[in-house]
């Protein structure tokens, strides 16, 4: 065919519309033209792909690994590009459906038109936008969750033992002009002490100079590792109402970091409305912070913060919000009578919560709970708590999976009892349940009552293969809104007419996909996008399909949150529900690939789960 045929057929398809008439003509110069009967393979699994397909005539049918169809491609369409950017073997075969004509792209050529053309790139590499510069202007929480604690903290920090009098204390402070100092014992640390303790503990009390620094720090001070986010360091150091936070790495104390070290990047609105929530004392005036957190939100999407981080900062709002309510409880009813620990599950148990949401938790209690004697305690709380996050917002979950349950406020060996029997016997009810409580975080309580026991439950699923198998099944029920012919599956009646869901059919499905990666490797993270990574690492997915799928992810999560974040600028509440119709064409094609990358590693589970059946 000749090299104008090629110029003309592509200029007005997207995106070779982008570059001008004289480069398509180039383009064409080089560009094979091949015609294939119906039926024939044009690639196969793992062929070398060799350039880009672009459908000249007839039809296409992209077929995955496991033999199912994945798309039907019309005139116009593409193929082979994601092999192209990547490893360069085909990810899923194509097949003629009618016979077809295509032009062939060399990978040579194609790959000159994308390192020239950012444009062009786009098209074809969602993942190039996430690239892209973050906008100018990006507030001050923007600087806190992009940096490390180990980038702000000071390294090798003065220390004494714990023998050591508060005069010898005093004096090392005073000669490094610091404001505490780190106590150890044999290199472990075991206490803190700052020029606010020495005032207030031994100058005020009275108490010799010779004092051992023992007798007068604050022992097992809290601490996080290096590689925790600047914003985790505020808002922990805020909620406590600490200016010291030692930084420890595989039990070794490795620095400091203090109100000094977080004054350069000064603090903004995330951390204080942390601040102001352990100020209140009543449903309303923790409501009154609470309502602010979609404006955070908004502000934070247009600062180009990535879902992932927003997730983290509004779910630490609400780790707090439910801690003072907590508090706030224990205050009207005393301290527990037993040990316990309060776990949310959901989206706050992954860390994943956006500006809209209900609330998933429940309480874990020591074995010596006797429902006679405790069980009116835990019911006031529970119901306290779960009053509070409903005045807040977060309404009460309509599943009823809530510690108001009696069912989940039990004792940590009935807990263990539940796992045992979701995993041996999973029916549609035990694999329901445990898609929502594979998904715990411990948020307040005594965590040992949880993580001995998850970790456990976590081996035992992962070396049931009845199990896993119907987990995967149940992964597998919420697909993306991707039509047979490469379109939208849109709603089609209803309130939300020609919309798509981007939460149960663009989150939610790699969310579940996650969780059945997470069993298969045992993995005990919470969070869908570190279970990916550590699934990825640890070889439990394959690196190549792992990586698809998080940048898939974010670009769902991304889109989802600026879709709200819009809602809420404009005033409106907002919603998962957005019209395919509003994007531009560049982000309708990346949707559209996000969709079919979810579509592939449903269709290559649900394979693998199909040997179990």
């Amino acid at each position: 065919m000749a090299t104008r045929d090629f110029a003309d057929f592509a200029a007005h398809r997207h995106p070779f519309d982008l570059l001008e008439m004289s480069r398509l003509e180039e383009i064409g110069a080089m560009t094979s033209f091949i015609g294939v009967k119906a039926g024939e393979t044009i690639v196969d699994v793992g062929q070398r792909m060799t350039g880009l397909y672009v459908i000249h005539s007839g039809a296409v049918d992209l077929i995955t690994p496991e033999n199912n169809l994945l798309l039907h491609l019309n005139v116009g369409n593409c193929f082979g590009e994601r092999a192209l950017l990547s490893n360069g073997e085909a990810p899923n075969k194509a097949v003629a459906s009618e016979d077809t004509t295509l032009f062939v792209i060399p990978k040579a050529e194609f790959n000159r038109l994308v390192q020239g053309n950012k444009a062009f790139h786009g098209f074809f590499d969602s993942s190039i936008i996430k690239r892209q510069a973050k906008p100018q202007g990006m507030d001050q929480t923007t600087n806190l969750i992009s940096i490390t604690v180990g980038e702000l903290m000071t390294p090798d920090p003065i220390t004494i033992t714990p023998e050591a009098t508060v005069t010898q204390a005093a004096k090392a402070m005073a000669e490094r002009r610091i404001s505490c100092i780190l106590v150890t014992e044999e290199d472990r640390l075991i206490g803190i002490l700052t020029s606010g303790d020495l005032t207030d503990r031994v100058v005020a009390a009275g108490r010799p100079l010779d004092t051992p620094v023992r007798a007068v720090m604050t022992p097992d001070p809290f601490t996080l590792g290096p590689d925790a986010l600047g914003f985790d360091a505020m808002t922990s150091m805020m909620e406590r109402s600490h200016t010291h936070l030692p930084i420890v790495s595989g039990g070794t104390l490795v620095g400091i970091l203090t109100n000094t070290n977080l004054v350069r990047q000064q603090a903004v609105s995330a951390p204080y409305l942390i601040r102001d929530i352990q100020h209140q004392d009543d449903f309303e005036g923790l409501n009154s912070i609470v309502v602010k957190v979609p404006q955070m939100l908004a502000q934070l999407v247009g600062s180009g913060v990535d879902a992932h981080h927003i997730g983290r900062i509004v779910t630490n709002v609400t780790d707090t919000l439910t801690r003072r309510l907590i508090q706030m409880a224990e205050g009207t009813f005393g301290p527990a009578p037993i040990p316990y620990l309060w776990l949310a599950c959901g989206s706050q148990g992954r860390q994943e919560q956006t500006g809209i949401s209900d609330q998933d938790n429940c309480l874990m209690l020591d074995d010596s709970y006797d429902a006679t004697e405790h069980g009116p305690y835990f019911k006031h709380l529970a119901q306290y708590v779960s009053d509070g996050l409903d005045a807040c917002g977060f309404y009460y979950c309509p599943g009823d999976m809530m510690a108001t349950n009696p069912r989940w406020c039990q004792p940590s060996s009935v807990w263990r009892r539940y796992f045992d029997q979701w995993i041996d016997k999973p029916d549609p009810t035990a694999q329901m349940l445990a898609s929502v409580m594979f998904d715990l975080r411990p948020i307040v309580g005594q965590e040992d009552l949880f993580a001995g026991m998850f970790q456990e439950t976590m081996e035992k699923a992962k070396k049931n293969s009845i199990f896993r198998a119907h987990m995967i099944s149940n992964s597998l029920s919420h697909t993306p809104p991707l039509s047979f012919f490469r379109g939208f599956a849109l709603i089609k009646k209803g309130e939300h007419k020609d919309t798509v869901d981007l939460k149960h059919n663009g989150v939610v499905p790699i969310v579940d996909l996650a969780r059945a990666y997470a069993i298969q490797g045992a993995i005990t993270a919470a969070n869908t996008r570190e279970r990916l990574i550590i699934g990825r690492d640890q070889g439990t997915i394959n690196k190549t399909s792992a990586q698809d799928l998080i940048d898939a992810y974010d670009l769902i999560a991304d889109m989802r949150l600026e879709h709200q974040a819009r809602q809420i600028r404009e005033g409106r509440a907002p919603d998962n529900y957005l019209a395919p119709a509003s994007l531009s064409d560049l982000e309708r094609n990346h949707l559209k690939d996000a969709f079919l990358i979810i579509k592939t590693l449903q269709s290559a589970l649900g394979q693998s789960q199909s040997a179990f059946s």
